[in-house]
């Protein structure tokens, strides 16, 4: 039932390391996910956090979700908006928005812990146009559950489980957070074509073998998956399970997402020429356009 195991790769964010999971070169996409990070997790010390400048993105949907630490966001249309634990910010780009993340002064003046998840959603053809916009929703627009046997579950995005929430999507998908004590179990079902499982924390038992943090399971479609919690000294287990309807094939270069080359070729245009406005509480620095990224070699799907 598994039917591609992908280990995530460490990446600089100018001082700050990530495990890229998505995009991988061997499956590119899982539903209309088509990009995820792990960040961290770590401990900042004074003076150090995160420190991402302000940015464009077109096509997707940003999806950001913490287990510890704090991340404010700033963009263009004017909001400004800090992320904790337990809580998603969504934005969407659509037709274009700029955006920076940072972490707050306060914090920074004396470090702290970060680990989280950041997701792009791809947005379906039809919506790839759509006017951007901002949502922040807390602990309580999300579904929780909690079994007797060691099982907590957050619905972070979509439908699944016979629960939605209350995040406005624009394509058939799932995001969703286990806590799964050791010994516990908890099932995927096969309702979604594309599914897959990223353990953030701990381990878990899957088809007979073990997997731990840092791993993806990418599943076959048609058959529900069994979880169990396993006891490696870890704790609990932290699985990020995602998926949905794939979208089509999209071509992503940096932070540009499309399914046409002509589209991304016009948003770097108006990215180098300055026509994206920044952040009005952040306008005074932000990331040039890259000169040489190197482009995929083909369209994902």
């Amino acid at each position: 039932m598994i039917e591609l195991v992908i280990d995530g790769r460490k990446r600089d964010l100018g001082g700050f390391e990530v495990e890229r999971i998505l995009p991988y070169a061997k499956h590119r996409m899982v539903g209309p996910f088509i990009f995820l990070d792990h960040m961290g997790p770590a401990m900042f010390e004074p003076e150090h956090g995160i420190t991402v400048r302000p940015h464009p993105h077109i096509g997707l949907s940003t999806v950001t979700y913490l287990f510890e630490g704090e991340i404010v966001h700033r963009d263009n249309l004017g909001f400004t908006q800090a992320i904790r634990p337990g809580e998603v910010n969504w934005m969407t780009a659509g037709s274009g928005i700029v955006h920076s993340e940072r972490t707050d002064p306060k914090i920074l003046a004396h470090g702290g812990p970060m680990h989280g998840m950041q997701a792009w959603v791809a947005l379906p053809n039809a919506a790839e146009e759509t006017a951007p916009a901002f949502f922040h929703h807390e602990a309580e627009d999300l579904p929780t559950y909690e079994s007797p046997d060691g099982l907590w579950a957050r619905l972070i995005a979509g439908e699944a489980f016979g629960a939605k929430a209350n995040v406005k999507t624009h394509s058939p998908m799932f995001y969703v957070h286990w806590r799964l004590q050791p010994g516990a179990k908890a099932q995927l079902g096969a309702e979604y074509p594309e599914r897959a499982a990223f353990v953030a924390a701990g381990a878990v038992e899957v088809d007979g073998r073990v997997f731990k943090a840092g791993q993806m399971m990418v599943f076959e479609p048609g058959q529900p998956v069994l979880f169990t919690g396993v006891d490696l000294g870890f704790g609990a287990a932290q699985v990020m399970l995602l998926g949905g309807d794939p979208v089509g094939k999209r071509f992503i270069w940096w932070n540009l997402v499309s399914s046409s080359q002509e589209r991304i070729e016009q948003a770097k245009a108006d990215w180098k020429a300055g026509r994206m406005a920044l952040p009005v509480d952040d306008d005074q620095e932000f990331i040039p356009l890259p000169e040489d990224p190197p482009p995929p070699a083909e369209p994902m799907s």
